[in-house]
């Protein structure tokens, strides 16, 4: 697939594929223990935004978090690969927020239910445009920081992981098929915390010290721009 269409990966991918607690420092922040494998959920493709649109509070939502990721943007078909090949099917990334509706997920959990309300809402995942693969060699050494009106919260190298890109990656493709325009939101950094109406989030994404991307998106409580031409 040519560049010019991966880049378009927000139009034609069929998966949003998330890994939960995948950092160390926030494992510790939140009180829980190191998982033994990847926690995974997926997120549909109609919560995708761009800079531009806001994200909007579902209905109902009284706690709301933000969430700062790495999104590893798949190139071509990848299934049942091990760690030593899967980048080969990594065509780039993005800058990603995994924005949750958290008193959602708490009462999901408590109730031992899926977590699809507070995490798949329509305006869930905002995202940057594609970053090449080569503007990050190494995808255990990119910086991820996230703003909330100006206040740094979230602010870390993806050195912290769990489970790296490649072990990541493979894991899925044991039980997905990775299909080009595929995402995988590979976890968020400690410091992930509340935002609320009328706030503003600011995001970046590093590498090698040099900024590669950066995004603006305030919090509504109506939508005012949703679809994606």
């Amino acid at each position: 697939m040519s560049a010019e269409n991966i880049s378009n990966f927000r139009k034609f991918g069929k998966k949003i594929i998330c890994v939960g607690r995948n950092y160390k420092a926030l494992a510790a922040e939140q009180g829980n223990p190191i998982p033994e494998s990847p926690i995974v959920f997926l997120k549909p493709t109609t919560s995708y935004i761009e800079p531009g649109q806001d994200i909007v509070i579902p209905p109902g939502c009284n706690e709301f978090f933000h969430e700062v990721e790495l999104g590893v943007v798949i190139g071509t078909r990848a299934k049942d690969v091990a760690e030593n090949d899967v980048m080969k099917h990594v065509a780039g990334y993005a800058l990603c927020l995994d924005m949750t509706a958290m008193d959602f997920q708490l009462a999901a959990k408590a109730d031992g239910q899926p977590w699809a309300l507070a995490k798949g809402f329509d305006t869930a995942c905002p995202v940057s445009e594609f970053i090449p693969k080569e503007k990050i060699p190494d995808t255990s050494a990119a910086r991820l920081w996230l703003k909330v009106d100006g206040d740094m919260k979230q602010d870390s190298s993806t050195s912290d992981m769990i489970f790296p890109v490649p072990h990541v990656l493979s894991y899925l493709s044991r039980y997905f098929t990775l299909e080009p325009g595929d995402i995988v939101l590979t976890g968020s950094p400690a410091g992930a915390g509340p935002v609320s109406r009328d706030q503003v989030i600011d995001a970046g994404l590093e590498a090698g010290g040099q900024a590669l991307t950066s995004f603006t998106f305030s919090i509504c409580l109506e939508q005012t721009m949703h679809t994606i031409d």
